[in-house]
């Protein structure tokens, strides 16, 4: 017990330092602090903060977005310099110089391209027209700037960022479990006697998703740029190409799956207090709904696997539930139209349940998935060929990766 006690703070600290969050914020406390050393010795300024300043802006979450940032923080910051010497030998400071060198900064800065750091053109501008010698300020401002931008590019270029795949697959695989949640609850009242209000609550349960959906999609775009030039990771566009298109397939079944809600609202509507189904259809109504929620896991767990080895087994099982959800499926299909002929009137909405359980269905399909994977990736490459031609001739050459080229053949195979 005693050694265990000695082990975990270190066990501890290690999963810390592994954190990307935690990584994080050393990384850029450590840029900012090693820019600040650099432009005490080259800055004429006492305390050169600007360029810790711009070493902490530049030194993002993501190689991409570093090298961006950079880009457009020196370009805002010169620019706004630039303006100001303009100014200081034309008209000097007065209250109407100080606004029109704001208007023509925010002016030029959209001009420039400068993106978010339009602002800072402005600001650039003003610190440097509020000063005498203009001359010295503005050249130690450029130079602050530089060295904390170079610095916040080799720092990441040396250390690379980290990778935020894996936060975004734990997020598409929460969102999976709250769809799945929130199916087994729809299939266990639906197979009872709901109260009309019961089913229009689930209604407005399902609505929620697409919060949830926004929160998972803000997560992937972080994972989708930090793994641009990032040089820890092999077939980048693969992996963001997986985890895009499992997210759209996730997106389409929770949007049928508030259709499903709505449907079911309405046939409670017409039917209470009476039963949404007959006790059998009810039963085999809340099995298959069951198994589809299962289904969704599968595929969340699928698509965020990275080992070939687990994601064959996360296929296989996937592929196993769904051949078991399209036996209920037709088992369901035939009680539904026995119903209907009992009960013609409400034959659209018992219809409707059906074909909104199909789409869910035909969306996790795995055949489905490896032609939109191929689909995404050929628009992906013709998308690159047609803005960097040059650059695209050696990735021609290159062959189809492991994982796809098997999900192809298999996908020959059941075609045959």
């Amino acid at each position: 017990m005693h050694v265990r006690q000695m082990i975990t703070p270190a066990v501890r600290l290690v999963k810390q330092h592994r954190d990307p969050l935690t990584v994080q914020l050393v990384r850029s406390a450590a840029a900012a602090t090693l820019a600040y050393i650099i432009a005490v010795r080259l800055s004429p300024e006492a305390a050169p903060l600007t360029a810790p300043l711009t070493a902490l802006l530049v030194v993002q979450v993501t190689l991409y977005s570093t090298l961006t940032t950079g880009l457009r923080r020196v370009n805002s910051v010169v620019t706004g310099v630039v303006l100001a010497i303009l100014f200081s030998l034309l008209v000097g400071l007065t209250w109407w110089s100080l606004g029109l060198l704001i208007l023509a900064a925010l002016f030029v800065g959209k001009l420039v391209r400068a993106g978010e750091f339009v602002q800072e053109v402005a600001i650039s501008a003003m610190l440097v027209l509020g000063v005498t010698t203009h001359g010295d300020t503005a050249w130690a401002r450029i130079v602050e700037t530089l060295i904390g931008a170079i610095v916040g590019m080799a720092f990441n270029l040396l250390f690379a960022p980290p990778v935020w795949v894996e936060e975004a697959g734990r997020s598409i695989e929460e969102l999976a479990r709250r769809v799945r949640q929130l199916m087994l609850r729809i299939g266990e009242e639906a197979a009872g006697r709901p109260p009309a209000s019961r089913a229009a609550a689930r209604l407005h349960e399902a609505r929620r998703l697409d919060h949830d959906i926004s929160e998972v999609d803000a997560d992937l775009r972080q994972a989708e740029e930090s793994l641009r030039l990032n040089p820890r990771v092999r077939e980048g566009l693969l992996h963001r190409v997986v985890l895009r298109t499992g997210l759209d397939t996730l997106e389409i079944c929770t949007v049928v799956l508030r259709v499903l809600a709505r449907t079911l609202t309405d046939l409670a509507k017409e039917r209470e207090p009476e039963r949404l189904f007959e006790e059998e259809t009810g039963a085999v109504f809340e099995q298959l709904l069951a198994e589809i929620a299962d289904a969704v896991v599968s595929f969340a767990v699928l698509v965020t696997t990275s080992v070939s080895a687990n994601a064959e087994s996360a296929e296989e099982r996937l592929a196993s539930q769904l051949r078991q959800a399209e036996g209920t499926r037709d088992k369901l299909a035939e009680l539904l139209y026995a119903e209907a002929g009992r009960d013609p009137q409400r034959w659209q909405l018992l219809g409707a349940l059906l074909t909104e359980v199909n789409r869910i269905l035909d969306e996790m399909n795995t055949e489905h998935r490896t032609r939109r994977l191929f689909e995404e990736l050929d628009r992906h490459s013709r998308e690159q060929r047609e803005r960097l031609p040059r650059l695209t001739r050696m990735r021609d050459r290159m062959s189809v990766p492991d994982r796809l080229r098997r999900d192809r053949r298999a996908t020959s195979g059941r075609q045959r």
